[in-house]
């Protein structure tokens, strides 16, 4: 991404003040956003979805108040480059595509929250680092606040409270149910700490596993030693909540990035002969899952198909047939089946319709160029985030957004409202320039990225 030069602001101004507080709040409250919503509406069945949406509503405020603030300091040459151009392009074409196959009100603001969020929320984190430099630290760190709350409840869930413990503020199957299971084994628990289910729980975990090894590799990135029991915390239970998701997508994708990290900081050090062995490594690994394909372990954990559990239908048998579904109906629908006619959003419709796989999902909601739209603009952030890869930081969330776009490509990733902020947020903090406490900026000439 093209960064703009603008007149670093050392003192923010109330509206400043309320802008970058906005976004703080969103971006440490969202992971907490699941037990929030259950239980105060549970409480408040009447206001269910305006505390559903309290995310949405600031973002709203944000954006103004964002628009007001370039306006002051006539900053709009922010909003000029070519990725913050694309994503508005994006945004358009989920406006003009409304009249298109139109599935209601309610359908369709759900849709247009859920397809843009993310993306707003990255454009105005970009905009704040921008114009606050000096703040990228304090966004750096409620990300990890956030991280070690759901990191500690992870370890709670598994080692010390009774994995239905959520049902006592509201969660149920008429919610978000309390806990899952492997194909309806009950010997293989799946938790949600604070996030919305299993999965969205695992991607989470890659995301904060990959910027903690980058940051290992890496120590430069950011300085964590003087943190190091919560940081130990937030590692070990990352690890935990990973491996108890049972989500078969977000340990591919931890691996994945894992991968990538290492072969961006040593792959061009490293002998030939360790390539060799690390090959013949991988080799066994994989032999050995395949000679062991009838265990328990296997059977369960990573096919997700043992015959004896009892489920009518394996995961493995709803992804295939999701996937299908959506071939077929992207093949046959250029211009999409209409803003919220997927996901969630369909649910306040007619004919709701779930399809597990995130540009499927995209395609189905803004049709062959909202397609196109969306890959590009997810190419150019993650084009952006490798040319800054000698950044641990950078690096971390380049390797977990290779990791996101591998999970994309078995659930709608970007759905889930914790992942997608968070990911995204954390996107626009590693592309945005770096200020020291004074709020100088530290790269006054970076180079063009997008």
């Amino acid at each position: 991404m093209a960064v703009t030069q603008v007149k670093t602001i050392t003192k923010l101004t109330f509206l400043d003040k309320v802008f970058v507080g906005i976004l703080l709040v969103i971006f440490g409250g969202i992971v907490l956003h699941a037990p929030l919503s259950v239980g105060l509406g549970t409480l408040f069945p009447s206001a269910e979805l305006l505390i559903k949406s309290w995310k949405e509503i600031l973002m709203l405020v944000a954006g103004l108040l964002m628009l007001v603030i370039l306006y002051q300091k006539k900053q709009f040459s922010l909003l000029k480059s070519p990725l913050i151009l694309l994503i508005a392009t994006y945004a358009l074409l989920h406006l003009l595509l409304i009249p298109f196959s139109f599935q209601g009100v309610s359908s369709v603001i759900a849709g247009l929250f859920i397809d843009l969020r993310y993306l707003l929320f990255f454009v105005f984190v970009y905009v704040a680092l921008n114009l606050y430099p000096q703040l990228r630290k304090t966004f750096i760190t409620t990300f990890f606040v956030g991280a070690f709350v759901v990191a500690a409840f992870a370890l709670l869930q598994v080692f010390v409270l009774p994995h239905d413990v959520l049902k006592y503020i509201g969660y149920s199957k008429s919610t978000i149910a309390p806990f899952l299971t492997v194909d309806q084994n009950p010997d293989f628990i799946r938790i949600n700490s604070t996030l919305r289910g299993p999965n969205p729980l695992g991607a989470y975990a890659v995301i904060v596993i990959s910027l903690l090894f980058a940051f290992w590799l890496k120590p430069s990135g950011l300085k964590l030693q003087r943190q190091s029991l919560v940081i130990s915390v937030i590692a070990l239970g990352s690890a935990v909540a990973l491996w108890a998701s049972y989500s078969r997508s977000a340990l591919i994708a931890a691996v994945a990035a894992i991968l990538t990290i290492i072969v961006a900081m040593v792959g061009r050090r490293v002998s030939r002969r360790a390539w060799i062995i690390a090959s013949i490594v991988v080799v066994l690994v994989v032999g050995a899952l395949v000679a062991g394909r009838d265990s328990n372990f296997v059977a369960n954990v990573l096919l997700h198909n043992n015959a004896s559990t009892g489920a009518s239908v394996d995961s493995n048998a709803g992804h295939v047939s999701s996937l299908k579904d959506g071939v077929n109906a992207m093949v046959h629908q250029p211009l999409g089946g209409g803003i919220g006619s997927t996901g969630s959003a369909s649910l306040y419709g007619t004919k709701p319709l779930i399809v597990e796989n995130q540009f499927l999902f995209i395609a189905h909601e803004s049709g062959w160029i909202g397609l196109v739209l969306f890959i590009a603009v997810t190419f150019l952030v993650l084009r952006s985030l490798w040319r800054k890869r000698t950044d641990g930081f950078a690096l971390g969330v380049f390797a977990s957004g290779i990791g996101m776009v591998l999970i994309g490509l078995l659930l709608p990733v970007w759905v889930d409202d914790t992942v997608a902020i968070i990911w995204w947020g954390l996107a626009a903090i590693a592309l945005a320039p770096k200020g020291d406490t004074h709020g100088r900026k530290i790269n006054k000439t970076p180079k063009r990225a997008a």
